[in-house]
């Protein structure tokens, strides 16, 4: 008898441990799919944004019987900028380039959560932008620790900059957005990997560039209320090797926002699309205690629209 009731137990035991286990997998999925749907209507914004990009020139594309106009880039337009600048355009765009006007990519790569976490933590993302106006969405899936999985956006949508992070998809645990402070942000990230579609720094598409030294230009960039400024440093085949903001916010604490210097550098340089990319990049905070790299990315697959006149 004892040992029919110990049988009983531990078949009752483990059909609830099946049911838990069943009812975690469904809340897991959707967490998925929730966060998919979220994904979709963010990114439905930023294509409802989008406008025509200011062309500098206009050519032709025949191929058999379909006809496409686009908007190029004229190597005339670079020449009263800074020399350092003239020298990137020069190694990373061809003339008569299409003007970008969409990317979208997909990236892994590696997260440091804080200054303290000793850890990298892997991660895989797919990013998109607009560059008229300026917007992006970063949708990441960090892993945290084994088992626990954070989903994150990282946007900036119609002028505003958001961050909104939820643990499996289900439980927010960070969510900024619509301050001064978040778009002046997210702004300044969209500067920074425009890199990824370098006809984005072009004067025509808004930027506006003032010479350092033989090394060393800043690049402004505004929307609506909203202006940054980047320092980007090129390397001796004229490629922008890092950049630097004297200013960024970080993070909200307790209701007060927190800013820092924010630097990033690039390398691994490669052609796709006949424009020169960077493919690897890293980003760090200027803490007091000292410098606090917290993300490494490479691109895996990158795909790009060009614009076509209005």
């Amino acid at each position: 008898m004892a040992r029919t009731r110990t049988g009983i137990v531990l078949t009752t035991f483990a059909l609830i441990i099946a049911v838990l286990a069943a009812c975690a997998g469904l809340a897991l999925a959707w967490g998925g799919v929730r966060w998919q749907r979220a994904t979709v209507q963010l990114r439905s914004r930023l294509d409802a944004a989008r406008k025509p990009a200011m062309p500098v020139s206009h050519v032709t594309h025949t191929t058999h019987t379909t006809h496409t106009t686009q908007a190029t880039y004229d190597a005339r337009e670079i020449e009263n900028l800074p020399s350092p600048v003239r020298r990137y355009f020069a190694a990373v765009l061809q003339d008569r380039q299409p003007i970008i006007g969409g990317v979208r990519l997909s990236q892994t790569g590696q997260f440091r959560p804080s200054e303290h976490a000793k850890t990298w933590r892997p991660f895989e993302a797919t990013q998109v932008f607009t560059t008229a106006p300026p917007g992006f969405d970063w949708d990441a899936r960090i892993s945290i620790a084994p088992g626990l999985t954070a989903f994150v956006h990282d946007a900036y949508v119609a002028g505003e900059g958001i961050l909104h992070a939820e643990a499996f998809g289900l439980v927010t645990v960070a969510d900024t957005r619509g301050t001064p402070e978040a778009a002046q942000g997210e702004l300044l990230r969209y500067l920074a990997e425009a890199l990824w579609f370098p006809t984005a720094l072009l004067p025509s598409q808004g930027v506006r560039w003032v010479a350092g030294d033989d090394s060393t230009a800043s690049a402004t960039l505004s929307d609506g209320a909203t202006t940054v400024s980047l320092q980007f440093c090129f390397d001796s085949e004229g490629l922008i090797a890092s950049f630097h903001a004297a200013s960024r916010c970080r993070g909200v604490n307790e209701g007060v926002a927190e800013f820092a210097p924010w630097q990033g550098r690039f390398w691994s340089y490669e052609i796709r699309d006949g424009i020169r990319i960077p493919l690897e990049g890293e980003v760090a905070w200027q803490m007091p205690a000292g410098i606090f790299a917290y993300c490494r990315v490479r691109i895996q697959d990158i795909e790009y629209a060009f614009t076509r006149p209005a």
